[in-house]
């Protein structure tokens, strides 16, 4: 029996007679009760066996105490006061019957549906590898089994196409990608989302989704934009299609003998061009984050074409027309201005280029290298899908010409909104010295085009014929020219170990600074323990980029022993890292299923455990800072346990696909509570009239004379014991 409880019965079998409540407590020699309490303490630690006689005198001094607090009132007060202590004691004692009964209906296992689920992954990637780990963890708590299937890239690549997983790993694609050109690539075959949204029902299928895409990207004003784009993030939200996992950074570590970097705007920029040496060599050695993590090399290094490319050699050799700047401004680049007017059904885009430019090899730019960079990189068929149509550009350009040497003037089909914005992509569409193209400034974009030799020759229904000739070098206007890559034999296999690049000290937005940065040498390394040695024995400079430290390491660089020594850099949330469902495929066909998962997952707690709390944890498909993202979507997917058991573990939750399911043990806890409190108020009027009527409930059972000559006999009793 609880405390509350006791102190009821002890009411009742210890009220005392209202006339010896008026005596004097200074006549009295029983002890106070802190001094009895006392008493009976030491006596309990002097005779451990005497337990029960130390339990007997508690509860007369009980009595007694309930006397002492109704001395000096009158018959009519007392009884009053007993009967309002009476049942607040009890109201305490049922009050807590009712809400631990409701805790342990909560708390119940009523047994979770098993469910089994493929959770694709890269072989390789140990931080990822980390985090499915606790994930799965998570998981199992509600029931949900995975089956972590490790694959090399290709099988990986192939079984997202095909749709063989229940769960994989994604990242959205960050500035200046999201939101537009990531959603258009659930459209293509070979994306991830292509497959995963397969399953969605009506009326919001996945064709449903790709129309309400496609139409936006056609609206002009702002206000109905963002409208529609929040129709088709909420269509996505409330479908639960992923597991928002957290919103990524990007982190870069230098030496305290570099200062000055600018963090960069994508998640491939790194603006070493605004380094300053303070102290050294000029010469700084670099490990840069790659697609691949661990710096590999830097692929082909040709502007339209993909992977092994880097974006962020790329990025250091080519610009576009147009550059992509903060808060998704767009900025000059080789084009210094333009002009936009409506053409028909579409609009008429006039660039005036920028004069005195040259490529790293000598060649000037001007605009007939611009249209042939456009004649190439748009040559039908290469605008499908399967090959540059990835986003929407290429299927919104009509039509390119000169005007002048310097003015070019391009037109679009409709009035398509992200046309500058998809200018300032790093690739495709960045600028090829003519003398790099096969046949030069002459060459021809169906016979010769500049698509690497890999690809073959390309055909389509109704269309001319490609031949990719790729290119004869690596040329362009950026802020670096490429020098050289430097191999080695490792284990019989020819390795990259380095490469070299110069700065382009011809650039027209080049620095006059005397400490600028001279040349970058990216160093191979080939493990994130072998780079954190070489950043401590001072052979490596500097770390940019995701995927090349471990978070913990990145973070340990920000601790007092190497303030002094290293600067810690990190960008904004720049994409958000999410987990695939793949709506199409049991068992995460089911939305429940979907929830289940997603509230499941303590995101805090492992974004802290594996990533070091780089990472903040994430709600929504795109990060509050994209463009048309900053939206307040519900329900929210947060880290929620008893929802998630609710979902998957309670009889009752498969007859609702309610997100806000009112927990069924509150339910009956306040059920239970709010009966009582009704039963309670009538009883309390029903004593309260009784006693003005005279005839009280709690009749005095003993005297207090009596009670005292007991009490102190019984004391007694105890002390001979």
């Amino acid at each position: 029996m609880d405390q509350a409880s006791e102190g009821f019965v002890l009411h009742l079998r210890g009220l005392l007679s209202p006339q010896s409540m008026v005596r004097s407590r200074a006549s009295r020699s029983v002890p106070s009760p802190p001094q009895r309490t006392a008493q009976l303490g030491t006596t309990r630690l002097r005779n451990p066996g005497g337990f029960v006689s130390s339990v007997a005198a508690l509860r007369r001094s009980r009595i007694l105490r309930g006397a002492e607090a109704l001395k000096g009132r009158s018959q009519h007060q007392a009884l009053h006061l007993l009967s309002a202590s009476s049942m607040i004691h009890a109201w305490k004692s049922v009050a807590a019957m009712a809400a631990f009964a409701a805790v342990a209906l909560a708390n119940e296992d009523e047994g979770c549906t098993e469910l089994q689920v493929d959770f694709i992954m890269l072989d390789g990637d140990a931080t990822l590898l980390a985090v499915e780990d606790d994930i799965r963890a998570d998981l199992e708590k509600v029931g949900v089994v995975v089956n972590r299937r490790l694959l090399p890239k290709d099988e990986f690549n192939s079984a997202m196409v095909s749709g063989d997983f229940n769960l994989a790993f994604s990242e959205t694609w960050g500035p200046p990608y999201d939101p537009h050109s990531y959603a258009t690539s659930w459209n293509s075959p070979d994306e991830a989302y292509y497959a995963a949204l397969a399953g969605l029902p009506e009326p919001n299928t996945q064709e449903v989704i790709g129309e309400k895409v496609e139409a936006v990207l056609q609206v002009v004003g702002e206000v109905e934009r963002q409208a529609k784009w929040f129709e088709i993030l909420d269509i996505l939200h409330s479908s639960a299609t992923e597991i928002p996992f957290s919103g990524k950074s990007i982190p870069a570590v230098f030496n305290a003998r570099l200062s000055g970097y600018v963090k960069g705007l994508q998640q491939f920029d790194y603006p070493l061009h605004t380094l300053r040496v303070m102290s050294g060599s000029r010469n700084i050695t670099v490990s840069p984050g790659a697609q691949t993590g661990l710096f590999v090399g830097v692929g082909r290094l040709d502007p339209h074409s993909y992977r092994p490319n880097e974006f962020f050699s790329n990025n250091w050799v080519y610009e576009g027309l147009v550059e992509y700047g903060p808060d998704g401004t767009i900025l000059p680049s080789l084009a210094v201005s333009w002009t936009v007017e409506n053409a028909g059904e579409g609009q008429r885009y006039t660039f005036n280029l920028r004069q005195g430019v040259t490529f790293h090899d000598g060649a000037a730019w001007n605009c007939d290298v611009a249209k042939l960079n456009f004649d190439h990189v748009l040559a039908e068929p290469l605008t499908t899908g399967d090959w540059h149509g990835w986003y929407g550009l290429p299927q919104q350009v009509e039509s390119w010409e000169c005007v002048s040497d310097y003015v070019f003037r391009l037109t679009t089909k409709s009035t398509y909104y992200p046309l500058l914005q998809e200018l300032t992509y790093i690739r495709p569409l960045r600028m090829l010295s003519p003398n790099m193209f096969v046949g030069g400034l002459a060459s021809d974009r169906y016979s010769s085009n500049s698509c690497p030799t890999g690809w073959g020759t390309i055909t389509a229904d109704g269309m001319p014929t490609v031949t990719c000739a790729g290119t004869t070098g690596i040329s362009g206007t950026g802020r670096w020219e490429y020098v050289e890559t430097v191999s080695a034999e490792v284990d019989g296999e020819t390795q990259i170990q380095r490469v070299i690049f110069k700065r382009n000290d011809d650039h027209w937005d080049a620095s006059t600074d005397d400490n600028v940065v001279d040349f970058v040498i990216l160093e191979r390394y080939d493990t994130s323990e072998d780079v954190r040695q070489a950043l401590l024995d001072g052979s490596l400079d500097a770390v940019v980029g995701d995927g090349v430290l471990d978070p913990s390491d990145v973070m340990a660089f920000r601790n007092p022993e190497y303030e002094n020594d290293y600067h810690v850099s990190l960008t904004a949330q720049m994409q958000n890292r999410i987990i695939i469902f793949n709506t199409a495929k049991a068992p995460t066909d089911d939305i429940n299923v979907r929830k289940t998962m997603i509230h499941a997952v303590n995101k805090a707690a492992i974004i802290e455990a594996e990533l070091a709390g780089i990472d903040s944890p994430a709600d929504s498909l795109f990060p509050k800072n994209a463009p048309y993202c900053d939206v307040d979507l519900t329900p929210r997917w947060d880290y929620d346990l008893e929802k998630a058991r609710l979902l998957n573990c309670a009889s009752d939750s498969d007859d609702s696909d309610d997100d806000s399911d009112f927990p069924m043990a509150a339910l009956i806890a306040v059920c239970v509570l709010g009966a009582l409190s009704i039963f309670m108020i009538g009883l309390f009027f029903y004593m309260r009239k009784r006693e003005i009527d005279g005839d009280p409930v709690f009749e005095p059972l003993v005297r207090y004379e009596t009670t005292k000559k007991e009490y102190e006999a019984n004391n007694k009793e105890d002390s001979k014991a």
